[in-house]
């Protein structure tokens, strides 16, 4: 089914896509919010650039953004992909808890915030370029990959890892780590180390997967440095209520 949404209210266009059992081709989409949420058994590609929590709740289906998305894309999302061929707003992946997110270009604040797993459904996200600050805050589980493509040397902003208490969040820079302490890019409360080549194993598919979707080379973005950030589960908090 293919859907113009230029004079399509949220709801009326949210209604046209539940209608149907077919795949979804939206056109002219100008900031329409909640498509697809939870969806479960489709494919829906959107040409334009939708509104707030795109995919929310998702649980199974395909969505591909040829544009730009807004906040909270992926909100609770269950599981399902979600593959944006630009750049996404603040709040991606918010209490996302299975699926997996895959961002060309950047995210912006809070990139994650209480994303968690449970035993073997683990919600993965990937971001092609930079982060805004606070990515990570409070993570549960799950994991996180910032790639730093056409960005600076460090590729997120500051306070990343902010009460986090489990997951995984990999960095590709060459930054050192004192320096990203003492810019406050990171907390104390984040054990931060140069992840070694058995652990760089957990996330060669999700690169190989972006790569594939974005028709990029793999082989050096899987040989590069990456930091990998992990809780410190000694006292996960102590930075926020004590003086260090």
């Amino acid at each position: 089914m293919v859907i113009s949404a230029a004079q399509l209210g949220f709801r009326e266009l949210n209604e046209k896509i539940k209608s149907t059992s077919e795949d979804a081709c939206i056109n002219d989409c100008y900031g329409q919010r909640f498509i697809a949420c939870g969806a479960s058994d489709k494919t829906i590609t959107i040409n334009g650039t939708p509104g707030n929590a795109l995919g929310a709740y998702l649980d199974g289906a395909l969505v591909q953004v040829n544009g730009n998305a807004q906040d909270a894309v992926g909100d609770t999302m269950n599981g399902g992909k979600i593959v944006i061929h630009g750049n996404v707003g603040d709040a991606l992946g918010y209490s996302m808890r299975g699926g997996e997110i895959y961002v060309k270009g950047d995210a912006g604040y809070r990139t994650g915030i209480h994303m968690k797993q449970y035993k073997e459904i683990k919600p993965v996200i990937v971001i092609g370029g930079s982060v805004g600050s606070f990515l990570g805050e409070y993570l549960a589980g799950g994991i996180i990959i910032v790639l730093g493509l056409g960005a600076e040397d460090i590729p997120m902003g500051h306070f990343t890892g902010t009460g986090m208490h489990g997951g995984r969040i990999y960095i590709r820079t060459n930054a050192e780590v004192d320096s990203l302490l003492a810019e406050n890019l990171l907390v104390t409360q984040v054990i931060a180390e140069e992840a070694t080549p058995e652990e760089l194993t957990e996330i060669e598919s999700y690169i190989s997967e972006f790569a594939a979707l974005f028709g990029m080379g793999e082989a050096k973005l899987a040989n590069d440095r990456f930091l990998l950030l992990r809780p410190n589960t000694n006292n996960p908090y102590k930075q926020l209520y004590t003086k260090i």
